[in-house]
């Protein structure tokens, strides 16, 4: 590797918004995270929402609560009557 191009690699302390926190290496003193391995929903086995800035309610909101219903029956619309 050349002299001087390269990053100084020091021990990382990694701060989950769960309250985890561990220690690794990296280019950086502290890194944040949202979501780590010790609250990550494959290995925990839980379902959990990541709500980044609102989405999860923003959406909410929008299609207040009746978005998974079936829309009611139309009929014949985009069909023209008498056709075969």
């Amino acid at each position: 590797m050349k002299k001087g191009i390269h990053p100084e690699y020091v021990e990382a302390k990694v701060h989950c918004a769960c309250g985890n926190e561990f220690m690794t290496r990296a280019t950086r003193k502290e890194i944040k995270v949202d979501i780590c391995a010790a609250c990550h929903p494959f290995y925990t086995g839980r379902q959990k929402f990541v709500d980044a800035a609102g989405r999860v309610e923003r959406f909410q909101k929008k299609f207040a609560g009746n978005y998974f219903q079936k829309p009611a029956a139309a009929g014949t619309k985009g069909a023209k009557a008498g056709t075969k």
